[in-house]
């Protein structure tokens, strides 16, 4: 199942499809996201973010949703249903392209190289991950100052994987475009 959705994207992605994809994810970056930070970080007060953390821990979240304040929590939880539903898809939507364009071009199909193949899933999971994040912070948020067990534990696991994830699509990313680099080099 995993090995048709990661061939299925390799089918398409183009190179076209990954130059348009790069192109809204550095307009978004460049044109969306500063805006945004300055207006959490005003509403929150500056506080340590979970999304922007790597780990934190129950404890640490609940200390987050104090400093927060009702104002901060509330626009917290309107961020979570507004931008942090589309930035995922956007950077997402940039990795696996990217990654599927790459990995297409460095990895055959029949030369038993379908590991490296597949790391166009890697963001796909990334992605999963940071909304796996966004509902459980959301939750915590909206609870406080109730807590509520297991969800509140599990956010920071899904905030370390999502990034380790995230991360690893990214180093993944520069292997390829390395390996892409010297294939062509070398004339394949």
């Amino acid at each position: 199942m995993f090995a048709r959705w990661s061939e299925r994207l390799i089918r398409l992605s183009s190179g076209r499809a990954t130059l348009v994809a790069l192109i809204v994810f550095l307009a978004f970056t460049a044109l969306v996201l500063p805006g945004l930070a300055a207006s959490s970080a005003e509403r929150t007060g500056g506080a340590r973010q979970p999304d922007t953390s790597l780990f934190y821990t129950a404890a640490d979240l609940y200390a987050m949703a104090e400093a927060f304040g009702p104002a901060g929590r509330q626009a917290y939880i309107g961020a979570r249903f507004t931008f942090d539903l589309v930035w995922p898809l956007v950077y997402g939507t940039f990795l696996v392209t990217a990654i599927s364009w790459l990995a297409g071009r460095v990895f055959r199909p029949d030369a038993g190289q379908a590991l490296g193949r597949r790391l166009n899933l890697l963001p796909i999971l990334g992605v999963a991950f940071d909304y796996l994040e966004n509902i459980s912070t959301t939750l915590v948020m909206a609870g406080y100052p109730a807590q509520t067990p297991i969800i509140d534990a599990l956010a920071g696991v899904f905030t370390l994987v999502k990034w380790l994830l995230v991360g690893g699509s990214c180093v993944a990313l520069v292997a390829l475009a390395i390996a892409a680099l010297a294939q062509r080099a070398q004339g394949r």
